[in-house]
Order: structure tokens, then sequence, then C-alpha cells
């Protein structure tokens, strides 16, 4: 299960809106086939896992990050496959939350006379799909916030400099987080200030990330080098008041969203990304959008590069104002990792 888990992880960011799953056959002690759900989200894992044993599947024990499918979409339903394939055994992480499937695939194999076990390393695999089972369930992407500031929490000068903050292997690293995920979101001010590609690079030939700009009121330059690249990465607007049309023009998409208080509702937005089959969304900021994030509590896990500079209390703060009055109000975070990057330091933190 724990090659089959990472089979899957390497799928994450390309697949969606299909879960990033991982499968492994195995018969006779030995492993016969293996397979991933592919970029584009087809084949499935256990098809490819499937092709690959050929008739080394009967009698097999087959290792799968999530319940197998049990419905007719573009393809057959995967449970409908194995039972095809004569496996004797099929041993399952978690299940899948989908109406569609939510323990029929599990119900298709032991009809058919197969041992079916499930729970192995589910924590591992609930937290490898909880973009996928937050899209399912609540019709929210699994977000997570990636800041890079001083030690004293500043983002750029009070001139608005911040490039570049962390140093060159941060900024690798960046590029490997924004590959992992569906789409990479900032807001229009980070746009202005930096005119940003928000393209993964230096990876090799890969499904690029959907670049989402959240704007109010589309208060966006036109020479922006993100509206002369919608053909190598998708450009979507979440905006507000404004009309989209000279954009759109250049291959952007429009998504209107309602507004709160004069700013785009970012929970509204999430939600028009996870109806579009976005299941992992990458969030870079700036302040303003970080802030609506956090107070919305829609932040599921905050990545933070800290560099060892200061830059003084007149400098851009990472988070803009949240009006937290009390500690208690305060959204928390646990931390989950620690790691030096370079001359840089990255923690992680879940949301608690």
């Amino acid at each position: 299960m724990a090659l089959a888990l990472q089979l899957g992880r390497r799928g994450q960011g390309q697949v969606w809106p299909n879960p990033a799953v991982g499968c492994v056959i195995v018969n006779g002690g030995r492993v016969v086939g293996r397979g991933r759900t592919m970029s584009g989200g087809r084949p499935h894992a256990e098809v490819a896992a499937l092709a690959e044993a050929g008739q080394n599947a009967a009698g097999a024990t087959v290792y799968v990050t999530l319940e197998p499918c049990a419905h007719h979409g573009q393809t057959p339903p995967c449970a409908g496959a194995l039972v095809a394939a004569k496996v004797a055994k099929v041993v399952v992480a978690t299940g899948d939350p989908d109406p569609r499937v939510n323990g029929g695939g599990i119900a298709m194999l032991r009809a058919a006379g197969i041992d079916v076990v499930t729970g192995v390393m589910q924590a591992d695999a609930d937290r490898d799909h909880a973009g996928f089972f937050s899209r399912v369930t609540q019709r929210l992407p699994y977000l997570t916030l990636k800041v890079a500031t001083t030690l004293d929490g500043r983002i750029a000068t009070k001139t608005g400099e911040s490039q570049w903050i962390t140093g060159p292997d941060a900024r690798s690293s960046v590029h490997a987080m924004r590959a992992k995920h569906d789409a990479v979101m900032v807001g229009a001010g980070t746009v202005r200030a930096d005119n940003p590609q928000l393209t993964v690079r230096g990876m090799g030939p890969r499904r690029q990330p959907v670049r989402v700009v959240v704007s109010s009121d589309l208060d966006l330059p036109m020479q922006s080098q993100m509206f002369f690249t919608t053909d190598d990465a998708p450009l979507w607007l979440c905006h507000g008041t404004g009309d989209a049309t000279a954009f759109t023009a250049q291959g952007a998409e429009s998504l209107p969203c309602p507004m709160v208080n004069g700013r785009v509702d970012v929970a509204a937005a999430l939600t028009a990304l996870a109806d579009k089959g976005l299941t992992r969304v990458f969030c870079e900021g700036g302040g303003g959008l970080a802030a609506s994030l956090l107070t919305a509590g829609l932040v599921d896990r905050l990545e933070v590069f800290q560099a060892g500079k200061v830059i003084g209390a007149d400098g851009i703060a990472a988070v803009a104002g949240m009006d937290v009055a009390h500690l208690a109000d305060a959204p928390n975070f646990r931390l989950v990792a620690t790691r030096r990057i370079g001359d840089d330091v990255l923690s992680s933190w879940d949301r608690v």
C-alpha cells in the first residue's frame, strides 16, 4: 500500500477533477502490475495496473489507495474491471464519498466473491485524497496558502520591493509545490506588483496548473505576461464588478462571483473553482487575499518560507488586517514539519 500511495502522489496536480489514485497488483509475492491515474484523469489507476499485469492478475491481490469506482462514466467501472480480471483479493486504503460510488465499488467486489480488506494506511490515503474529498463533500478545494517572509513577517519593503526575499532553493521548492496542485491563485495586487507567470518551470513537460486571479474590479494590467501565455496555461478570473470582455478576448475565462463588503466573496470563488473540478489550490497571496481566506476559515494548510532578513514595521505585512481582537478568535494551525531549504526555513502547518 505504501508503494500504491507513492504512485498516486505522482498524479497530484495532473488528474483533476479525478482523484490521484495509485494501484499495485501482487501475485506469488511479486509485483506484477502497478499504475496510477494518468494525466487528465484517464486511464484510472486500476485499469493501468491491470494492463501491466495481464494474465498475472488472475488470483492476485490488488492494493488501491481509493475505493474502486462503481459507475459508468467516460469509462466502465474499475470494480467491474477487477472482477473481470478474476483477482482474488482487493485491499482498499479508504472509501470514496462520491455518491456514485460510496461503498458501491466494495459491494460489487464482494458480490463477485472477491475478498475485500479496507482501512489499510487510511490516514495517509485520507490526507492524499483530501482535495478530492473536499470537492465532493463540501464543494470546496483543499487550499494551501504559501507565504515567503522575512524574520519579522514582511513580504515586501515599504516601496513594494519583494524579489527576492527567499533564495533560489526556496523558489525551486515553490515550483515543486505548484506542480502538486491543480491551480495557483493570487490576488490582483500581486499581478500588478510582480507581473508573475505562475507556471511550473524546470520540471519538464507537464499539465500546467490553472492560474486563478481574484480581482474585485478587474483592475488588471493588460500587458501582464499571463494574458500572453493562455495557450500554455489556463487563466481564470474570479471577479466581481467590471467588464471581462477584453480579458476573455485574450484567452482568459471569466468567473463572476458575488461581493461581500466591496471584495470578492472568497468562499463563493472557491466553490466556483470546485464546481469546475479543481481539488487542490495553491494560493501565493498577497496579503489582502491571504487575510480574506484566513478570516473565512478556508485555509487548510500553511507553507511558510522564512528568510534571514529583517525589514521593519514599515514593510508590507504577509497578511493584511483581520480585525482580530481576541486570541481565541485567531485562526489556529498545528506545526507538522520544519526543514531547512538552502538559507531559508520552511514550516508546514495544518488547520486545527
